[in-house]
């Protein structure tokens, strides 16, 4: 697990109900368990804490070891600045208690002239993972106190020792870390401490995920990702008009190339149309096509394309010949099945509702989640790409991880939200998101728009107006 999957399952679990409050509690109590299983009780202890929620774990930490130890808790900086509710309810509880000495070090000097040789226990609650480059003063005075006392004390950090990955850091014993160990992490020895969070984070999409995946990244137009949408067909508009809909509320540009007969009856200014000559596409379309996609950071190909044999002999060439990350969906998903070697060497989304994932590998998923999820899991590693079963629960796999995406409701059973799901995943390839990400956290959103259309108009809504709660989705997972 990397550091950013901390926070990204720190914000799914209070998705989930599990308070930040719980978590900084059982972090802090787990540190204080492993400080008296490995030293005993009835031992003086420094707490060193930063103002930060590293800092809040620290103040925890000194509450659970006051009971059988003699503690001081030594605040690194201005008590004004403790930033989260939490760290600061745990300092309030701590300002309330007799028989924990605090002491407020706001500046360097007083933190030279401190002496720490009767502590038996130095814990190190400075800084947190976030923090980058070599500590700032105050801190890093107090990283050079603690290191005073390297060999006569025994020093434990929270989490990492604060400082590091820089030169400046705690010389530690050991450092407590939470729930699994991290894989930026090395050069010094860890003990893991579970906090309580439920099984369900290793594969459950949520906020975090989204959070992370809706980073922007540039301030100019184009910057945010391009889009090229490929659809449509002498029978069908509205599909990728729904995609290229959707997408356009996360990216800068949506390119949609569709038959010019199909293409009349588009009129939407924010949609950069480019058609292609007749009703439906054939291999004569391809060189055009392929010239768009030059312009395009990923390409959503299928929606409303047809089934006529011309165009299946596009889609199998296309996606052949294409170099960007795809979305393969709806009639695509059907001419690829023809012959899966055209996915070789590309990197995709396959988004099959159960029909269609039939139809491409010769199984109808069924059975319980677990039981899905190894299916879509042992498909996906076959192809070495991307798989997104949609249904009352979506399971997404990249042949080695699954996840699954629990929001979106009956109403969604309407024509066009499988359009509206495969845009946004488009939308999410072209923002730079790895394939995974991308479809899991488009199940996401394209579920919690639904959820929020029922809200509004209850069960009966069309495809058009969930795609038109997308920017209503992406604020509220930017507030969360």
């Amino acid at each position: 697990m990397r550091i950013e999957d901390v926070y990204i399952w720190d914000i799914n679990a209070k998705w989930l109900g599990i308070t930040p409050y719980q978590l900084m509690e059982n972090a802090g109590a787990g540190v204080a368990r492993v400080i008296e299983k490995r030293f005993g009780k009835g031992l003086r202890v420094a707490v060193f804490s930063g103002t930060g929620n590293n800092g809040g774990d620290g103040f925890v930490a000194a509450r659970h070891l006051s009971f059988e130890n003699e503690v001081t808790l030594f605040l690194v900086g201005d008590e004004a600045k403790i930033r989260s509710e939490e760290a600061r309810h745990n300092w309030e509880i701590l300002k309330g208690l007799d028989f924990v000495k605090i002491k407020v070090l706001k500046d360097s000097a007083y933190i030279k002239s401190l002496d720490l040789s009767g502590y038996d226990v130095i814990v190190d609650a400075l800084l947190g993972a976030g923090t980058k480059g070599e500590p700032r003063e105050p801190i890093r005075s107090a990283i050079e106190k603690i290191n005073e006392y390297a060999g006569k004390a025994k020093i434990v950090s929270i989490d990492l020792p604060s400082g590091y990955p820089s030169n400046v850091l705690v010389k530690a014993d050991f450092a407590v870390t939470f729930q699994w160990d991290k894989e930026e992490y090395g050069g010094f020895e860890r003990v893991i401490v579970t906090i309580g969070y439920p099984r369900e984070l290793y594969h459950l999409v949520g906020p975090g995920d989204a959070k992370f995946a809706l980073r922007k990244k540039g301030e100019h137009k184009g910057q945010n990702g391009k889009l090229l949408v490929i659809g449509g067909s002498e029978d069908y508009f509205g599909a990728p008009y729904l995609a290229s809909k959707a997408a356009g509320y996360l990216v800068d540009l949506v390119y949609l190339t569709m038959p010019e007969y199909s293409a009349k009856r588009i009129t939407d200014p924010d949609v950069i149309l480019r058609p292609v000559e007749g009703r439906n596409f054939t291999e004569e379309h391809l060189e055009d096509v392929l010239k768009l996609v030059e312009k395009a950071d990923a390409v959503v190909i299928g929606p409303g394309i047809g089934l006529a044999e011309e165009t299946k002999r596009f889609v199998r060439e296309f996606v052949r010949r294409c170099e960007k990350p795809m979305v393969i969906d709806a009639d695509a998903l059907k001419a690829v099945a023809e012959d899966l070697s055209v996915l070789e060497g590309k990197t995709f989304v396959l988004t099959p509702h159960a029909g269609e994932f039939k139809v491409l590998f010769g199984e109808k998923p069924e059975g319980s989640l677990m039981e899905k999820a190894k299916l879509v899991t042992e498909k996906a590693g076959q192809v070495d790409g991307v798989v997104l079963l949609k249904g009352a629960y979506d399971i997404i796999s990249d042949g080695k991880t699954w996840k699954y995406n629990k929001t979106g409701n009956r109403g969604m059973t309407t024509g066009g939200t499988g359009d509206v799901l495969a845009g946004l995943v488009g939308a999410l390839l072209a923002l730079g998101n790895e394939p995974l990400r991308a479809a899991s956290v488009g199940a996401f959103l394209n579920g919690l728009a639904g959820d929020m259309v029922k809200e509004e108009l209850g069960e009966n809504f069309t495809a058009l107006e969930l795609a038109k709660r997308v920017p209503k989705a992406v604020k509220w997972v930017m507030e969360f």
